[in-house]
């Protein structure tokens, strides 16, 4: 008799784009209905065919937020497995490029040091930690 094995997922590849301006970091509330719904996130989505990662955080983040960035640089890579899905989150240092929009309600600029207040998904716990020790934090 065999066994059934349970259906693996392939692995979503996750473009993120971290913008700092100020010592502040803009960050969205996810959309309850959405998985991880109520937490806290940086602006960013899949990385879709035939598009880098880098194209895919500065793409995502126009697309969210109504703001272009640059990015800058980078920081390590998360590979996570949440029950919903398995990711690889691509994290992207940018800065936005002027002139600058009106945010969606659902983003707000955050102080560095206020960013361990708000309840982020699990795989983000690493940059976090990260971004709050810069200046002893």
């Amino acid at each position: 008799m065999s066994r059934e094995e349970p259906p693996t997922f392939e692995r979503i590849e996750i473009a993120v784009a971290v913008i700092e301006r100020d010592d502040h970091f803009l960050i969205g509330r996810r959309p309850t209905r959405s998985a991880l719904g109520g937490l806290w996130e940086f602006p960013g989505g899949k990385v879709e065919p035939g598009e880098t990662a880098e194209q895919a955080a500065t793409r995502e983040c126009l697309e969210e937020t109504g703001l272009e960035v640059r990015i800058t640089g980078h920081y390590p890579q998360v590979v996570h497995d949440y029950e919903h899905a398995p990711v690889c989150l691509r994290f992207f240092a940018c800065t936005a490029i002027e002139p600058q929009k009106p945010l969606p309600d659902r983003f707000q600029w955050v102080p560095r040091a206020e960013l361990k207040h708000y309840p982020f998904p699990a795989a983000n716990a690493g940059l976090l930690d990260l971004l709050c020790q810069r200046d002893g934090i």
